[in-house]
């Protein structure tokens, strides 16, 4: 009689299973507007995205914050041609679905439909981003929104811990340290001719990128472009990526008070590595094995030994400039001292001794496994070649990007997560009850406590 399978362990993973990244082809067309184009014919689906890299947040000043996004969302309010409803109707009538969102380093609108209509639903994308009517009553909704959205997010203890710590870790005058969509201050005056001017300036072909990917060939998208784009013209300015500059080079602790509040939510971090770093392959490792997956350093403890939290997670966000590296979570309240303790205390040892050879190799496995999960859309793939675009990362990048994460061993980790994160300059943000949390902190004595009204 043959033996049972083995129950004593979990089965060992598979060989990784072959994955092709579809080829891009590059072209320019009349107008001067560099486009990619990727074919994938397993569905009949196609997705085409414009990408203005000088429409992101960190392209305007602090003045004019969320100026992006609020004209992102005002776009759907009618063209010169159609009114919102007449667009969202013709929208409908070609089953395709549009999106148009401003992050930090740009704004992307993009549209998804079959493949019989994208033609179709690539003019129609042109003519909300380069004909928008903006008209008045649009614009007040759209304002009124983001402004009740910056309300809300101010009472959201999580939103309150992301975006106050963002100022904290970001000296004065960093783009990264305000929040993505505004300020009640920067918001309120903006109106018709603020979007107007925005718009004019910043959608432009100089500084922007058409990305197809779908069941389409080169040639009928050279063609299907240059015609829905003729005489577009005129060039966007693209800003240097922000310095990323700290406002604190020592560790220190703030916290925000939420009288009454049963929870803390817990912010350490500061400012991290650009997309561009060498180190991108051996900092997505390393992120992995500290707190970037449900087995991860900072989860198992805080979460599996302790019981403080029901989760907790550590990321870099990579942008154009140092984004920020955090660890985030949420405790109750007579926990929070102790947690901050035992999250800084993970990031000690992992900056001292670094992961461990089984850690690396079980990091690498599950990127390099899930990694064609992410591509298994015609939207997904376009955001990653758009992703070369923005970055300025060579055409190859995703092609050999399982390569390069299965190419890093523990010593890489650990010296690139060592050369990007430092322990000594942490700082450690606690949106919670000032006067039940700050006697524990002080008693920490991981650095100099101060309490903030929100």
């Amino acid at each position: 009689m043959s033996a049972g399978p083995d129950r004593s362990g979990p089965p060992a993973p598979g060989p990784l299973r072959p994955f092709r990244v579809p080829p891009i082809h590059r072209m320019r067309l009349d107008s001067g507007l560099p486009v990619s184009v990727v074919q994938v014919p397993r569905l009949p689906v196609v997705t085409a995205a414009f990408v203005f890299r000088g429409a992101g947040e960190s392209a305007v000043d602090v003045e004019r914050a969320g100026l992006p996004s609020l004209t992102a969302d005002a776009l759907e309010g009618g063209t010169t041609r159609r009114s919102g409803t007449a667009l969202a109707e013709a929208l409908e009538a070609a089953g395709a679905d549009a999106s148009v969102a401003a992050g930090w380093d740009t704004t992307t609108a993009s549209v998804s439909c079959l493949t019989d209509r994208w033609a179709e639903g690539l003019d129609l994308l042109a003519e909300m981003v380069l004909a928008p009517a903006f008209p008045d009553g649009e614009v007040d909704r759209s304002r009124n929104q983001a402004l009740a959205r910056i309300r809300q997010r101010s009472k959201d203890p999580s939103a309150l811990a992301a975006d106050r710590s963002a100022a904290l870790f970001y000296a004065d005058g960093e783009p990264y340290g305000r929040p993505l969509r505004g300020t009640e201050a920067s918001v309120r005056p903006l109106d018709r001719s603020a979007l107007r001017a925005f718009a004019d300036e910043a959608y432009r072909p100089e500084g922007a990128a058409l990305v197809v990917a779908g069941d389409v060939d080169a040639d009928e998208v050279r063609e299907v472009a240059d015609g829905v784009l003729a005489g577009w013209s005129g060039g966007a300015v693209v800003p240097a990526p922000p310095e990323g500059r700290a406002r604190f080079e020592e560790r220190t602790v703030h916290v925000i008070h939420r009288p009454g509040s049963v929870q803390s939510e817990l912010r350490l971090g500061h400012p991290g590595a650009p997309r561009t770093t060498p180190d991108h392959p051996a900092l997505v490792v390393a992120n992995a094995v500290l707190g970037g997956t449900f087995g991860s350093r900072l989860n198992m403890n805080l979460r599996e030994t302790r019981g403080f939290t029901y989760g907790v997670r550590s990321q870099f966000a990579f942008r154009r400039g140092p984004g920020p590296f955090t660890v985030s979570t949420a405790v109750d309240t007579d926990v929070t001292a102790e947690a901050v303790r035992e999250a800084l205390g993970e990031v000690l040892r992992f900056v001292a001794d670094g992961p461990t050879d089984d850690e690396v190799r079980s990091a690498r496995d599950y990127i390099a496994g899930v990694f064609p999960l992410q591509l298994e859309t015609t939207g997904r793939i376009a955001g990653r070649v758009a992703q070369l675009m923005v970055y300025g990362l060579p055409d190859d990048a995703w092609t050999r990007y399982r390569d390069d994460i299965r190419a890093v061993d523990r010593a890489g980790a650990h010296e690139a997560f060592r050369r990007w994160v430092a322990p000594e300059r942490l700082t450690v943000v606690v949106v919670g009850d000032a006067e039940a949390v700050t006697p524990a902190l002080e008693a920490l004595d991981v650095g100099p406590v101060t309490v903030h009204d929100r």
